[in-house]
C-alpha cells in the first residue's frame, strides 16, 4: 500500500516537474526571444522555436478562454489524490502563485494575463519575425 502511494506520489511530482518546464519554455522562451533580439542571436529567430513558442502559449490563453482545465493540472491532481495527498482548489498558476508570494485572484485576472502574453507573443513575432534558415 505505501509502495503504491510513493509510486502515486512520484508520478504527481513528474507531472509537476513536466508542467514547471512548461511554464518556464513559455516564460523563459519569451524571454529569450527578446534578448535574441537585442543581442543578434540568431537562434532566437529559428522558426521551430517560435513556432512551438507561440502555440504553448496560445493553447494556455485558449484554456483559460474556454474555462478548461489544464490536462496536466487534471493529471497531477488525480494522481495526488490516488497518492492521498491534497489536489489543488484552483488552477497550477494559481495554486503557486498563492503559494509563492500569498497572491490569490480569480480565474479571469489569470485569463486576462494570459491573453495579454500571447499578444506580447504575437507582436514579438510580427516585429522580429523567425526565419526558415538560420545563417
Amino acid at each position: 500500500m505505501v509502495a503504491d502511494m510513493t509510486l502515486w506520489q512520484g508520478l504527481a511530482d513528474l507531472v509537476l516537474v513536466i508542467h514547471t518546464t512548461y511554464v518556464l519554455f513559455v516564460v523563459g522562451g519569451q524571454a529569450l526571444i527578446v534578448i535574441g533580439w537585442i543581442r543578434g542571436w540568431e537562434w532566437t529567430r529559428c522558426r521551430v522555436f517560435r513556432l512551438l513558442h507561440l502555440v504553448a502559449i496560445g493553447l494556455v490563453m485558449l484554456e483559460a478562454w474556454l474555462g478548461i482545465n489544464c490536462p496536466l493540472t487534471i493529471l497531477e491532481n488525480f494522481l495526488r489524490l490516488q497518492a492521498g495527498a491534497v489536489a489543488y482548489e484552483n488552477s497550477f498558476i494559481g495554486h503557486w502563485l498563492r503559494w509563492v508570494i500569498f497572491y490569490a485572484a480569480p480565474e479571469w485576472i489569470f485569463a486576462l494575463i494570459y491573453t495579454v502574453f500571447t499578444a506580447l507573443v504575437i507582436l514579438t513575432w510580427l516585429a522580429y519575425p523567425p526565419r526558415r534558415k538560420l545563417n
